[in-house]
């Protein structure tokens, strides 16, 4: 029995990352917890003629304790979306404050009920976020970092798409294309030397394709006039590595996904920290029964284009993870 929980389930990315989930035949329960109309999200989505029950639940009478009670993976879309650049409203330091502290909440509750549950991180943002839950996990006394994940696959189906634009292939999902650092701008940095099978970029098309990718974010929220951001790919993103986990817990071999994760805590997570001075970063990651089984060094033999690329990306991904590990040591635990 599979027991997945959506925390945010009642949000622009936690309703269609909802209904994926219960879809998939490999989740037997289904909660959703949310602030707001869980239960209406969750009869509605338990009306669907698939294998997961849906239950849904509100912050009263411990709605998240309950909803999270002996999890086997919890994915957190909870959160406000960023605002667009220029757009009267809160800051991104508004943002983070909120958003950080809703993840400390959920961490808090899961690391009590479902101590040995995977989590996946979606907030934003997420180069804070993750480290945030790894330092509540710990100061709790039940932190592994194999189970630990920040989702960065959006990045990576983005990338995908857009290289298969220009490629000119048929099927995105066909390509591999590696997509590591952190999850935001600068920090995000696609490798298109190593993708697979092979493409050429021309070089007119380079800084604009990796633009593309690190910003792509924009490109929504100005498409959606301002009125949203990313919500269905993400949903899609965050359903795919959730999917690829589940697999791998059953058994299946080689799925292999980005992933930002705490590196001295995982297999083959040494060499990259050490490399980058980071223990934080988003790196291939080969998922297995007890979540990364190693991590793959996707530094060795890049080129002289990526390697500026990494090391922008390094300045950025600093300072962002050490705001998260302030903020959880700074801030009282939430009742």
């Amino acid at each position: 029995m599979v027991k997945a929980v959506v925390a945010g389930a009642s949000g622009g990315i936690g309703q269609p990352l909802s209904l994926l989930l219960k879809l998939c035949p490999l989740v037997d329960e289904l909660a959703l917890y949310d602030v707001v109309n869980t239960p209406g999200v969750a009869t509605d989505l338990s009306h669907i003629s698939s294998t997961a029950k849906v239950t849904g639940y509100l912050p009263k009478d411990d709605g998240g304790k309950a909803a999270m009670k002996d999890a086997d993976i919890i994915v957190i879309p909870a959160g406000i979306p960023q605002k667009p650049a220029g757009k009267p409203g809160m800051t991104r330091d508004d943002l983070f404050k909120i958003n950080a502290g809703i993840v400390k909440g959920l961490i808090e509750i899961a690391a009590e009920v479902a101590p040995k549950a995977f989590i996946l991180v979606i907030s934003n943002p997420v180069n804070s976020t993750v480290p945030i839950a790894a330092e509540v996990l710990k100061a709790k006394g039940v932190f592994d970092a194999k189970k630990l994940f920040g989702v960065t696959t959006l990045d990576v189906v983005r990338a995908e798409t857009f290289v298969a634009e220009i490629g000119g292939q048929k099927t995105p999902s066909d390509l591999t294309v590696p997509v590591i650092g952190g999850h935001s701008g600068e920090t995000i940095v696609p490798l298109f030397s190593k993708i697979s099978p092979s493409v050429s970029i021309p070089d007119e098309k380079y800084d604009a394709l990796v633009n593309r990718v690190q910003f792509g974010g924009d490109e929504v929220v100005k498409a959606k006039d301002g009125a949203g951001s990313a919500t269905l790919s993400m949903a899609f993103a965050g359903y795919r590595f959730a999917e690829k986990l589940l697999k791998a817990v059953k058994g299946e071999k080689g799925l292999v996904e980005p992933s930002f994760v705490y590196l001295p805590g995982v297999p083959g997570g040494e060499a990259i920290a050490k490399a980058t001075g980071l223990d934080f970063f988003s790196v291939p990651v080969e998922l297995g029964p007890s979540g990364v089984e190693k991590v793959t060094n996707p530094l060795e033999g890049i080129t002289d284009k990526e390697k500026t690329l990494v090391d922008a990306c390094v300045s950025g991904l600093k300072g962002n993870i050490e705001k998260g590990v302030t903020f959880a040591n700074s801030t009282p635990e939430q009742k």
